[in-house]
């Protein structure tokens, strides 16, 4: 098909996920034809450094002829086999058995998703089977934190704490609640390292107490670095102090690695770096670097066997059809070779790089704000540094930042509260880093310059003298 016909099909006929359908049947579609390494191409030759790993997921970068040969391969020999009836692949098998090998010690069971939405909407029917099957039918309540993001499916959404996920949706339920998110920039309190910790587990204890105590919360759901809510890094230490606040609260501790496992914060999992063993971890994204379809819920042992002994023999009514799916986990397995072949080396190398590149951009006069670990980071605009005054959202500056940024030639993404997240593949090196942070100022000079946006930092100054 031509171009037009490619466009118009998409206004005609395709929803989008996450946009206003009235604003995309106006905009239409940017139609990406190729990618290579961190770069991509659109149907119109323009070449676009990839900031952001498609949608955090493509960690190993585009074009990787080993994983296409795995799928290949897999494809080929078995496209297909049911995960039900007792039926298996040796993929999925093996996906599995390494998994638990590279996780933490305290998972040791595997079920396979086809993303991270339905991996967390997994995770909340087994913990209320877990709780029903164990006598312990009360324990209903969940808790997550604000700006935290754990999926679209029709209750996890409840857990994401994003308004535009719940309007409209009837979420969140009665049953799920949120805690302050460990936000040093944005802390009423002008609050940080232990001092936010000391908060956050205190707002723990305290919900939990609210809730009626222990014997009716469930569960604590957590990003170890909040995605989607603006890339929130907590204070180091702040993960395993609420991973302990649960046990001691006798509730289950569920990492949220959906977009920080496999390599984007340093190690493997981001829970190893505060030597964190969850009760459950949700995974997706960087599993198949966005080859293929899958997610995953990693449980415990002491979870899973009480659902098996709880059954007394009957089936555990939860599946999908594409569980465990061949050619998937081919490609996972071979993702993860990529990763233990030298990609996850190259990233923490590079790392620094891109934490001091974004660093660098303090200096202009719309950042008021740069965070990161690994290869995952963020910076915060702001109309004024010293009061840290966001932008009125009559300004767009997200749409403004996103349509400069393209004309640079950079992909990242530009959140509605005008916070720019990163998060490039594991493949980039100091050159990539480079020429983003370049592309980045470019953007950013490019915008500061447009009529809105030098009225709402005129305004904002003037404010702060008033004050």
């Amino acid at each position: 098909m031509a171009k037009q016909a490619l466009l118009d099909a998409d206004r005609r006929h395709l929803i989008h996920p996450v946009v206003s359908y009235r604003a995309h049947e106006q905009r239409g579609a940017t139609l990406l034809e190729s990618g290579h390494g961190a770069y991509l191409r659109d149907v119109d030759g323009n070449e676009l450094l990839d900031a952001f790993a498609g949608l955090w997921c493509v960690n190993v970068g585009y074009g990787q002829q080993s994983v296409v040969a795995a799928a290949t391969e897999q494809m080929t020999k078995l496209p297909y086999a049911t995960g039900y009836f007792h039926f298996g692949s040796a993929p999925a098998a093996q996906l599995a058995e390494k998994l638990v090998s590279i996780a933490p010690r305290s998972l040791q069971h595997v079920y396979f998703s086809l993303g991270g939405s339905d991996a967390v909407d997994a995770a909340l029917r087994f913990i209320t089977h877990y709780y029903n099957v164990t006598g312990r039918a009360q324990k209903k309540h969940f808790i997550s934190l604000e700006r935290g993001y754990h999926g679209a499916s029709s209750v996890g959404a409840g857990l994401t704490a994003l308004a535009s996920f719940h309007r409209g949706f009837d979420v969140p339920l009665p049953t799920q609640h949120y805690l302050p998110s460990p936000y040093a920039y944005r802390d009423p309190l002008g609050r940080d390292g232990q001092a936010l910790i000391d908060a956050s587990v205190a707002a723990l204890e305290a919900k939990v107490a609210a809730l009626g105590g222990s014997d009716y919360v469930a569960a604590f759901f957590c990003e170890p670095v909040q995605g989607s809510g603006g890339v929130i890094v907590p204070p180091k230490g702040w993960l395993r102090a609420m991973r302990d606040a649960c046990k001691r609260l006798d509730i289950l501790f569920v990492a949220d690695e959906v977009i920080t496992g496999f390599g984007r914060t340093g190690p493997m999992f981001a829970c190893e770096i505060e030597q964190v063993e969850p009760d459950m971890m949700t995974v997706a994204k960087g599993l198949t670097s966005g080859y293929a379809p899958m997610g995953a819920v990693l449980m415990s042992d002491a979870i899973y066997q009480a659902i098996a002994e709880g059954e007394h023999g009957a089936v555990v009514g939860h599946g999908q059809t594409y569980s465990a799916h061949p050619v998937s986990a081919a490609v996972a397995l071979e993702v993860i070779r990529l990763y233990e072949g030298g990609l996850l080396a190259n990233a923490q190398a590079v790392a620094p790089v891109f934490g001091a590149g974004l660093d660098s951009l303090l200096d202009h006069p719309l950042v008021g704000d740069s965070r990161h670990l690994g290869l995952l980071g963020a910076v915060e605009l702001v109309a004024d540094k010293a009061t840290k005054a966001r932008f009125d959202p009559a300004v767009k500056l997200s749409d403004k930042i996103a349509s400069a940024a393209y004309r640079h030639g950079v992909i990242f993404r530009a959140f509605a509260d005008n916070i720019l997240g990163f998060a490039p593949a594991l493949c980039f090196t100091a050159q990539d880093v480079s020429l983003m942070v370049d592309r980045v100022r470019a953007t950013l000079d490019e915008v500061l310059q447009d009529d809105a946006v030098k009225a709402a930092v005129s305004a904002a100054r003037e404010a702060r003298k008033a004050a």
